[in-house]
């Protein structure tokens, strides 16, 4: 199956796309970066997603400019259910370039992690589907965590240490200063 895999960074890339290049679909990825705050760390994603891409012949969509402003505008007054917001944005985003690159479905590189919302991803990613007529392919690589974190290690990945957004940023260090 011709697939295209929203990427959120080069190590949580690298177990999902080993299992779906394992199961044969052709896997094209794709970064989605207005989420990703602020714009430096974003650029440090980025580059390591597109260096771990190059070596294991990835090939990937960038998206071009940064709507940080319309990230932000989304989730004002919205802050606890910000992740719903975010999730649907990039699954929408990717679900059109698929539909109009003609892939017969997309996933995406959330279903890795063991601190994001399976469930809520999976409903949005159903919902999009139906939406815009391509395929959500759900799979849960959360087994393959540890592996994916080791090789990210060897490989000496630049690897993040919160989600994304400013509001996930806050709450993983301002925490640690109270």
């Amino acid at each position: 199956m011709k697939l295209l895999l929203h990427t959120c960074c080069g190590p949580c890339t690298i177990y999902p796309l080993t299992v779906l290049q394992t199961e044969g679909h052709e896997v094209m990825g794709y970064f989605h970066r207005s989420n990703i705050h602020p714009f430096q760390e974003c650029m440090k994603r980025e580059d390591t997603l597109k260096t771990y891409a190059e070596d294991v012949g990835l090939k990937l969509i960038i998206q071009t400019g940064y709507d940080l402003e319309g990230f932000l505008q989304a989730a004002a007054f919205r802050e606890k259910k910000r992740c719903l917001t975010c999730y649907h944005d990039r699954l929408l985003t990717t679900a059109l370039l698929a539909k109009r690159g003609r892939f017969e479905a997309f996933s995406s590189t959330l279903l890795y992690s063991r601190h994001q919302n399976h469930e809520l991803i999976r409903s949005v990613g159903e919902s999009v589907a139906a939406q815009t007529g391509v395929t959500f392919h759900y799979r849960d690589f959360r087994d393959g965590w540890k592996t994916g974190i080791d090789e990210s290690k060897q490989r000496g990945m630049y690897r993040q240490s919160y989600c994304g957004c400013i509001y996930s940023e806050k709450d993983r260090y301002f925490k640690n200063i109270n």
